[in-house]
């Protein structure tokens, strides 16, 4: 019985923020718009808190590093209306989860050379972008945009030279949030565009935060070491 009860809270949180950001996705109206930001901000606030409850009890300085880029990026949740705004929220939250990530480091050839497509994919992104802010008579957004391009990008670099799966899949599908949102604002609509940002967006967030169980020791493997998700 002792069991069974020690395995509740362990899916328990994942499944609230599951659920609470479906809601958001599919059943919340675009208005009121206080109404619809307030449930946008659940899940993250829930992924916050899930990861808090992961650390362990001996905390290295990327824990609360990557905390706090995980509470920066809800504020950019809070504040993409303003676009440069939060653009500039999301930009400040990567800025902390780079030293984080490679504070994790472990070195691959193969992980080195990664570099390479996340270069090319980027320069591509760019480029379409700058070209459709240029058409569109934008060109004072071409510089944060291009400036976040950079920083996302070796944010996901660095998600992928920690060797964890959990934060490589976190960081690359950030990146592919983010590239759904610009296409769709600057180049061209994208079909059920909104479902997708915010799929893939909770999605890369709650593994980030799942990763904030491991200690600097345990980054190789993973799925080793204590079964439970909560610290003891």
């Amino acid at each position: 019985m002792k069991r069974r009860n020690s395995t509740l809270p362990k899916y328990m949180l994942p499944l609230l923020i599951a659920l609470m950001g479906l809601i958001y996705i599919f059943a919340i109206p675009a208005e009121p718009e206080g109404i619809k930001l307030v449930f946008k901000l659940i899940p993250m606030a829930l992924i916050i808190t899930y990861g808090w409850l992961r650390m362990p009890k001996q905390r290295k300085p990327w824990h609360w590093i990557l905390l706090a880029g995980l509470f920066i990026c809800s504020i950019g949740d809070g504040t993409i209306r303003w676009f440069v705004i939060g653009l500039s929220a999301f930009l400040i939250g990567h800025l902390f989860y780079i030293p984080a990530f490679f504070s994790r480091f472990r070195f691959s050839p193969l992980r080195l050379a990664t570099i390479l497509p996340i270069g090319v994919y980027s320069a591509f992104m760019g480029s379409r972008l700058v070209e459709a802010l240029l058409e569109d008579g934008r060109s004072e957004l071409i510089a944060p945009v291009m400036a976040y391009i950079i920083v996302i990008s070796l944010m996901a670099w660095s998600a992928i030279m920690t060797g964890n799966k959990t934060v490589i899949a976190g960081g690359l599908l950030f990146v592919l949030s983010d590239s759904i949102l610009s296409w769709n604002m600057f180049v061209s609509e994208i079909a059920y565009s909104h479902a997708l940002i915010m799929l893939t967006y909770y999605s890369a967030q709650f593994l980030i935060a799942t990763s904030l169980r491991e200690s600097n020791e345990q980054v190789p493997s993973i799925g080793k070491g204590s079964s439970s998700i909560y610290p003891t």
